[in-house]
């Protein structure tokens, strides 16, 4: 049996397989694992691999799917993650006989166990090893780094930020960088951004998404809260941080060549 991150045990499939992701680095792991033939539907946040994608039929947002196209698909599985998906979609989705695979990787080791999941639930354990041992090589070349305090935004109006014990922070950490304002009730925080805040900040890190920040917004905070030298303001790709899957291995070398330039 597989288990996935909700405790559900799933079977490897021995027949045709039709599947809906949900999850935006979910479905670019599937094209990883050579099941883009079979991806039936996506999100219209599911935009990688760009180019390849695009045909594939959407049923929504990743919070909003409209479940008369998800059905109208004849999935027999659909993906989805806890922090991602809401409970009620997924019981929904489940109670039409149709397999939701949860998934949940909170640290960047965990892919090691989705990829394993994937692999074995559709029977791509040769595609599967391979990405598990460019993820073990990857983790083994992290190194030691100094430590920084870094504030990590993801949105603006309001401010907001990631708590510690998130997929995010854990590969920041993984480089030295420390978030933040965690907060025990909350993953993805509103923060004020303060004086104080900023003079306990190495790094302010403005993420590529879900905000799409840029240059022009890092200009904006630097005069509002009349920044100089330190911290540092920069941009940080959130794909590279953010997306687990098989675009983790990518985000390791990016973090690796982020932190050896600052």
């Amino acid at each position: 049996m597989l288990i996935d991150a909700a405790g559900n045990e799933h079977s490897a499939v021995s027949g045709a397989v039709r599947i809906i992701s949900l999850v935006p680095s979910l479905t670019e792991l599937l094209y990883a694992l050579d099941l883009q033939d079979q991806l039936v539907g996506r999100t219209d946040f599911c935009i990688e691999p760009e180019g390849r994608v695009e045909a594939i039929p959407v049923v929504g947002g990743t919070k909003t799917s409209d479940m008369e196209k998800l059905l109208a698909l004849k999935p027999s599985h659909v993906l989805v993650n806890i922090d991602e998906t809401p409970k009620e979609l997924a019981e929904k989705i489940g109670a039409n006989g149709i397999s939701v695979v949860v998934t949940h990787p909170n640290k960047p080791a965990d892919n090691i166990a989705l990829f394993g999941l994937f692999g074995g639930l559709f029977q791509r354990q040769q595609q599967a090893g391979a990405l598990i041992a460019d993820m073990q090589g990857e983790l083994m070349q992290t190194g030691t780094w100094p430590q920084r305090n870094v504030l990590y935004l993801i949105w603006k109006r309001p401010w907001m930020t990631v708590s510690q014990d998130t997929y995010i922070a854990n590969m920041l950490s993984l480089f030295g960088m420390q978030t933040l304002c965690h907060d025990p009730e909350r993953r993805y925080p509103e923060v004020a951004v303060s004086a104080e805040l900023l003079a306990s900040a190495d790094l302010v890190l403005f993420s590529t998404e879900p905000f799409p920040f840029a240059a022009k917004h890092r200009d904006a905070f630097a005069q509002e809260f009349n920044i100089g030298v330190t911290p540092k303001l920069l941009s940080i790709d959130g794909k590279m941080v953010s997306w687990y899957g098989s675009r983790a291995i990518e985000g390791l070398r990016y973090l690796r060549d982020f932190t050896s330039q600052l």
